[in-house]
């Protein structure tokens, strides 16, 4: 498809080189989103719209912000994959009622309005309409396209979606709508039906749930489950309903009813609570910020631009500067964008000064317009600012301050004016910092408002900090009193400092830190969110919290021509070579390396080296997780097959050097015999070669898949094996006297006896005694020797009188 030529006939070529820049070919087109097209330079409203329209009218697949009932483009049965959803059901309250009063063309007008006016809320939010059934509505956040947000967004849908049904004027009947959302993990399988009866089927209990709240929420309310409510924190004001008896459910359910969006200003205290852990690893970060400040407070004015990924740490290094500027004389003014409001000329400016003058929402107009006087009297401004700035908070302007008669250009040059002396007027009162937090979602009119504070900063005592995601490009970059700071990720040392920190002195297994530490890759809301997961779950394994998955399968999802891709190299590890990849995806040359371009365009993965040789690195371990996890137990199972068939056939001799590569797949594809044989052969290898801490680990895995094989004398002649070998080398991890080597002993004593006792295996009872004898119970190490010597007598088994004399004769040293 010419991309060129179909910009041309919509009236839109302008943006032809921007697409051509992004590599926006015939084939990506149809999968572009509203933040593709604002991220590649779209950035009028209509234009966007327009775009999107014609986008969806390509019939490949409808684009972000459209209601996707029965979407073309929706997974075949072997797409089929596991997935955090949150799911809400929306039902018409007395549809029963209406349906004995109304004609039946009647109602059928207002259910269709009223499924209208769902869809139209849902929309705005991204929602998937999965289904309509009669007066039900059941959509899915998270599905088919995942969002960072899909829990906040479910809510201020089915928020959106009680207004709008109440706002209903049809057939003189006044409606109402209820709504229950949960959040969690489900199975998204293929369509089901034809045409306008197709739905895409979930499975798990999650629908389940929000169905039942549905039920028992009041008309005209929405209702959460705790899975939603954990991810939502303070984003909004709740009315706590305790524990519901839910039906299918056996034991009662948290839920909460939401009444409305918090007036919180920041997203981030909203999300992370006002109660800040000890910032780790940021010293040098906070000291620049505090020189440019002692150079700004002087009228040197500063701008510092804060760039880095989600989770980096932005928002907590402008919190530590104002701590550590608490008792300086200065005023901190704070703006917020919002990813909900892009299109709200100037939303983070009148956010701010809806804070700054205390509205309540139950303030009359009068009393906020009293309010707002008080703040620009604050900052000595001229009484012509007045009507303009409260025209811009939506107020009605008094007779003692009229609005001037404007074209709507000159209207907004005013305006911007007015809140440029606001910023002016307090400076010359005290030293500003002005801090503008998440850039990448400013509107535009917010962004030439910028343009013109970061040359009016300047000359003013005051310091801007601009907070931005990486896809954000700053034009302020290279100009005087401008400096860049790009937040890099904790070293190994400051992870396991917060690891620590965050357990706030309850003990975690050095292996557990570790593994936090390694699958974090230095982002500190990665590392917290992932250390609350292990503290509150009690298992010692580190797997996915729910609070980051939405954001890791965002950034999958973003890619979904490519995903398939980025599943099979989650499959192959952290790191994947250019010819197994090949191997296992069977894709030619010509379609695999651009697709594998676009993972590395993505950032999702590194390369290293130029194919057919190259490498290729998932940037966050995290994000290869969710990957996997996502693929079907049996999908998973045939690609590790695959996998593992592959490296066989091109890198035979990887058998020998790393056996544990070969273990790892074989076990994932539920080849557990396999998997136990080289399991075992990892393990003696790491023994041979001193590593005895891998050795352990290796043995155990061993010993975790015999488990899963019929308990005959085989697999107990294996077993014995397994452990003899652990036993042996815990002796080398934590000593003789650990409690750990004892109960491998044990254990292995234990099969050692239920087989006969063979003669090959004496170092068993040998050490159980030697066990016994470090840790003093000299008594009990006496009695096993001599139950050693008592057997090798019976066999005449020199080898083991042998054996049980030196055990023997030591222990009556010790015993004196």
């Amino acid at each position: 498809m010419d991309v060129v030529a179909w910009l041309r006939g919509l009236g839109l070529e302008q943006y032809a080189p921007a697409f051509r820049d992004n590599d926006v070919d015939g084939e990506v087109l149809p999968a572009l989103t509203t933040d593709d097209l604002i991220s590649i330079g779209v950035t009028s409203v209509g234009h966007r719209r327009k775009l999107l329209a014609a986008i969806a009218s390509l019939g490949a697949g409808p684009p972000a912000g459209r209601v996707r009932a029965a979407p073309r483009d929706a997974p075949t049965l072997a797409d089929a994959e596991r997935r955090q959803l949150t799911v809400m059901f929306c039902d018409l309250v007395g549809s029963t009622e209406l349906s004995s009063r109304l004609d039946p063309e009647d109602l059928r007008e207002v259910i269709a309005a009223y499924h209208r006016a769902a869809a139209d809320a849902v929309k705005s939010f991204d929602g998937f309409v999965a289904k309509y059934m009669g007066d039900g509505v059941l959509v899915y956040l998270g599905y088919p396209q995942a969002h960072e947000d899909d829990a906040e967004r479910a809510v201020r849908a089915g928020l959106g979606v009680i207004d709008a049904v109440g706002r209903l004027d049809i057939k003189s009947v006044q409606l109402q709508a209820r709504v229950g959302i949960a959040t969690g993990l489900v199975v998204v399988d293929d369509l089901i039906g034809e045409g306008s009866a197709q739905e895409q089927s979930v499975v798990g209990e999650t629908p389940n749930l929000a169905a039942r709240l549905q039920a028992l929420a009041e008309p005209g309310t929405v209702v959460i489950a705790a899975s939603t409510r954990r991810l939502v924190a303070d984003l909004f004001e709740y009315r706590d309903l305790g524990t519901v008896e839910v039906k299918g459910i056996a034991a009662p359910v948290p839920a909460w009813q939401v009444l409305r969006p918090s007036s919180v200003a920041s997203r981030f205290e909203a999300l992370r609570g006002a109660a800040l852990s000890r910032l780790i690893g940021r010293d040098e970060e906070v000291d620049l910020l505090l020189r440019r400040w002692a150079r700004a407070k002087g009228g040197d004015g500063q701008i510092v631009l804060i760039s880095g990924e989600p989770g980096i740490g932005k928002s907590r290094i402008t919190t530590k500067l104002e701590e550590r500027l608490r008792a300086e004389p200065h005023l901190h003014l704070r703006y917020f964008c919002s990813p909900y409001c892009r299109d709200s000329a100037l939303y983070p400016f009148i956010d701010q000064l809806w804070h700054a003058a205390e509205f309540a929402r139950d303030d009359p107009p009068t009393a906020k317009l009293k309010k707002l006087e008080a703040v620009l009297f604050r900052a000595a401004q001229p009484d012509e600012d007045v009507p303009l700035l409260a025209d811009l908070m939506s107020l009605s302007v008094s007779a003692r301050h009229p609005l001037p008669n404007l074209s709507p250009q000159r209207k907004k040059e005013r305006t911007l004016q007015a809140l440029l002396r606001q910023l002016e007027g307090l400076a010359r009162q005290q030293p500003v910092v002005m801090v503008f937090e998440d850039a990448h979602w400013i509107d535009p009119t917010s962004r030439e408002l910028l343009d013109l504070a970061v040359e009016r900063v300047r000359t003013l005592p005051a310091l801007l900090i601009v907070t931005f995601r990486p896809e954000f490009q700053p034009p302020w970059t290279g100009q005087p009193q401008v400096s860049m700071l790009a937040l890099n990720r904790l070293d190994r040392h400051d992870r396991t400092v917060l690891v620590e920190q965050v357990a706030g002195g309850k003990l975690l297994p050095t292996e557990v830190i570790n593994q936090i530490a390694d699958r974090t890759d230095g982002v500190p809301l990665f590392i917290e969110e992932l250390t609350k997961s292990v503290l509150e779950s009690g298992v010692q394994t580190v797997g996915i919290p729910t609070t980051l998955y939405d954001s890791l399968m965002a950034r999958l999802d973003r890619l979904a021509s490519v995903r398939r891709l980025a599943q099979i190299g989650s499959a192959i590890g952290r790191d994947f070579s250019y010819p197994l990849l090949q191997a296992v995806s069977g894709l030619p040359e010509d379609e695999l390396r651009p697709a594998l371009a676009r993972l590395v365009d993505s950032e999702l993965v590194f390369q290293r080296g130029a194919p057919p040789d190259a490498v290729y690195s998932f940037k966050h371990a995290l994000v290869q997780d969710a990957a996997h996890d996502s693929l079907l137990r049996n999908v998973r199972r045939q690609l590790h097959a695959q996998i593992v068939e592959a490296i066989e056939a091109h890198s035979p001799e990887l058998m020998d050097s790393q056996p544990e590569l070969f273990a790892r797949h074989y076990a994932e594809a539920g080849l557990v015999e396999k998997s136990v044989i080289f399991w075992t052969k990892a393990g003696r290898r790491s023994a041979a070669r001193s590593a005895m801490a891998e050795a352990a680990a290796q043995f155990q895995k061993g010993l975790d898949q015999l488990a899963l094989l019929p308990d005959d004398p085989n697999r107990k002649r294996q077993e014995l094996e397994l452990r003899s070998s652990l036993s042996a080398v815990l002796i080398a991890v934590k000593g003789f006297a650990a409690s750990e080597t004892g109960d491998a002993f044990a254990r292995a004593r234990k099969l050692w006896e239920q087989l006969g006792s063979p003669g090959e295996f004496l170092q068993i009872p040998y050490g159980q005694s030697r066990y016994h004898m470090n840790r003093g119970e000299l008594d009990l190490a006496q009695r096993l020797d001599k139950d050693l010597l008592r057997l090798s007598q019976q066999r005449n088994d020199a080898a083991g009188l042998v054996l049980g004399h030196y055990s023997s004769g030591r222990t009556m040293v010790f015993a004196g």
